[in-house]
Parts: structure tokens; C-alpha cells; sequence
């Protein structure tokens, strides 16, 4: 419970070991971007992941820095699911690339494989020499079909790139998130499965990808004593401070993601005959970052939204398809029953690791 007596959607766990390791942090005057715990906090990524990491300022940084890297812009067609947060195609939109739109495979909620590559068989045929990049968004803590999307990406000549932002922790078939593509992202928000407060990391078997979006965060600066810059780069790295918290965050990332799975089979058992859960594919180990259930009809969602709100707990509709976004009208869509129908049942329920008895006293009211 928050110190206003609301229960939030996926607040931050932290204890006295994040404090001790921020004011270690801050006691080694290390206090601007770069620093020891930057540098310890890449190699647990690294660890963590099987990949080279470079710790940035947000998920959506670290998009963008891959855009760079990949030459994303005009004449550049990027293929990515309806049903995800707007950050998966953000950074190529806004540098001119032209976004197309992928509905959910009904069966596990993240990028139909199907329709990718009648999209990506489409527009190969249009446009041969056309630059294709992929951004595969994993989903509510499960990763995507990383060996399926591999393969069609490969077969179209597509640049392959993986959202992990949702999904730090999780397995597929064994592979860590993210382990799958030429690159991949994770997202350290204030909601996410472990935060830095804001942070993301760049993540790729190629360290030299890695080495770039390191080098492109710190504004592109050449190495040498004065300030040489061969290319205009960014202000993205992460800070000292916040690797320290995050450093303490992957101490705890297995307790974190046990109490997230056991958080989802109490609202199963809660909500058993009354709402479904979100579907999983079953070669993912999944987080459950969010508890993501599906009612009967948009009015039963909204019906269980207001019994929430009305002992202060906040819940959230699915993620709203991109394809529906008032900025994104009249982009290519491929499909599109399936997210809608996601978007209209789909509610996010109280998930934070912190969730204690006294709160589910509460929420056993509804």
C-alpha cells in the first residue's frame, strides 16, 4: 500500500538495500553519467542476459540509439505488433520511417507470425531494395517467438529487432529476453519489473552494437582530450546513481519475479469463472510483470475497473492497438480483430511485488 492508501498498478519493491547502495553511490562522487556502477550494472545485464549491454536513460533511448545504428528513415518500413506501447515505433516514426502494423497471434497476445510475413512477403515484392526492420514487442512479461520471427525476418531480409522492455527475467525455450535478433532493448521504468527510477539498456550478441550505442549516448565523442565528433550523437547514458539502484533491483529480481507469479495465480484463483487469464505461449517462462485478465464483454472489464477504484486500487485496459492511435490513422494494419478484442476485455490488475495481506484484505471486498 502506498503512503496515500492506494493500491497502484506495478509500484517499485525497494527496501533499505536500494538506499544503502544510492548513498554508496552518491559517497563516491561518481554522481554524473558514467561511473563504476554503470560499468558493474552493464556486466550484470550482460550476465543476466548472455549479451553485451549498454545502460542508457529509458527503453525508448535505447530504441532510438538502434534506429541510429540501423539507419532507420525514410523509405524504411517498419513492421511491429498493433498491441504494444506506442515507444516500439516512436523512435522510427520520428525519423521518417513508415510504420506497419501486425495484429496479435490469438493464442499467445504477441506478433502473429502469419501475418508478419504476408506483410513482409507484400512489401519485398513492392519494393526489393525497400530497408525492412522488424521491432517484435515481448509482452506483459513473455517474450515473442523469437525462433519463428528469426526465421521469417531471415527469409525476407529483414533487420530483426526485440522489444524486451516488458519482459526482463523471462525465458524462451531457455533463451533469456531479448536473446534473439541483431539487438534488443530493455526498460528500467518506475513500473517495470526492476527499475533505476528511468533507465533502459541496449543488448546485443554483438558486442560491437553494444560498444556503438554506448559511444552514440555519450554524444558521439571521439577519443580524444578535446571534444572531436565525427557524428552527431546523444545525451542517453545512464547515470551513476541510478545503476547503483539498479544494481540493488537484480539482486532481487528472482524474489520479484516469485511474488509477480504468485500475485497472478491469486487473481486466477480470484477470479476464476469470471475472467480468463491472459494468454501465454508455453515455451515462455513468463514474469507476469502484469496480471492481464480477459472478461466476458468490454462492460464486464469495466464493471471490475469500477469495483477497483471504488476501494482505491487502480487498474488499466489492455494496451490500447497503435492502429487505433488518432496518430497513427491510416497506417497499414494486418489483421486486427484479435488486439482489438484484447484492448475491449483486457484489464491489468494490481501486480506490484510489494502487495502485502493487508491490501489483498481489501481487494477481497470487490
Amino acid at each position: 500500500m502506498s503512503a496515500d492508501g492506494r493500491i497502484y498498478l506495478s509500484p517499485p519493491w525497494t527496501d533499505a538495500a536500494e538506499r544503502r547502495a544510492v548513498e554508496a553511490a552518491f559517497e563516491s562522487k561518481y554522481i554524473a553519467p558514467c561511473g563504476p556502477m554503470v560499468d558493474e550494472f552493464e556486466r550484470r545485464l550482460g550476465k543476466l542476459s548472455g549479451l553485451s549491454a549498454a545502460a542508457v536513460s529509458s527503453g525508448t533511448a535505447a530504441l532510438d540509439l538502434l534506429m541510429d545504428e540501423f539507419n532507420v528513415g525514410p523509405g524504411t518500413f517498419v513492421f511491429a505488433p498493433s498491441l504494444t506501447f506506442i515507444a516500439t515505433v516512436g523512435p522510427a516514426v520520428r525519423r521518417g520511417a513508415t510504420p506497419v502494423f501486425i495484429d496479435a497471434d490469438p493464442a499467445t497476445g504477441t506478433i502473429s507470425i502469419p501475418l508478419l510475413e504476408e506483410a513482409l512477403a507484400r512489401r519485398r515484392e513492392a519494393s526489393p531494395s525497400a530497408p525492412l526492420v522488424v521491432v517484435a514487442a515481448d509482452l506483459y512479461g513473455q517474450c515473442s517467438d523469437y525462433d519463428a520471427l528469426e526465421d521469417v525476418c531471415s527469409r525476407h531480409i529483414a533487420t530483426l529487432v526485440v522489444d524486451a522492455a516488458e519482459a526482463v527475467g523471462a525465458t524462451y525455450k531457455g533463451r533469456p529476453a531479448g536473446a534473439a535478433g541483431v539487438a534488443s532493448v530493455y526498460s528500467f521504468n518506475g513500473n517495470k519489473i526492476i527499475t533505476t527510477s528511468g533507465g533502459g539498456a541496449v543488448l546485443s550478441r554483438d558486442p560491437e552494437i553494444a560498444a556503438r550505442a554506448r559511444w552514440r549516448a555519450q554524444q558521439s565523442r571521439e577519443n580524444v582530450v578535446w571534444y572531436e565528433h565525427r557524428e552527431v550523437g546523444h545525451n542517453y547514458r545512464m547515470s551513476n546513481l541510478l545503476a547503483a539502484l539498479g544494481i540493488a533491483q537484480l539482486e532481487k529480481l528472482p524474489e520479484i519475479i516469485r511474488r509477480k507469479r504468485a500475485t497472478f495465480e491469486r487473481w486466477k484463483q480470484f477470479l476464476d469463472g469470471c475472467a480468463t487469464p491472459f494468454p501465454c505461449s508455453q515455451d515462455v517462462e513468463s514474469t507476469r510483470w502484469l496480471s492481464v485478465f480477459l472478461f466476458e464483454s468490454e462492460t464486464a472489464r469495466d464493471a471490475m475497473s469500477a469495483r477497483l477504484a471504488a476501494v482505491n486500487a487502480e487498474s488499466r485496459p489492455a494496451w490500447k492497438p497503435l492502429h487505433l492511435q488518432p496518430v497513427f490513422a491510416g497506417a497499414e494494419m494486418h489483421g486486427g480483430e484479435v488486439c482489438e478484442d484484447f484492448f475491449r476485455r483486457g484489464l491489468c490488475l494490481p501486480c506490484g511485488a510489494g502487495l502485502g495481506e493487508s491490501d489483498w484484505s481489501r481487494l477481497s471486498l470487490l
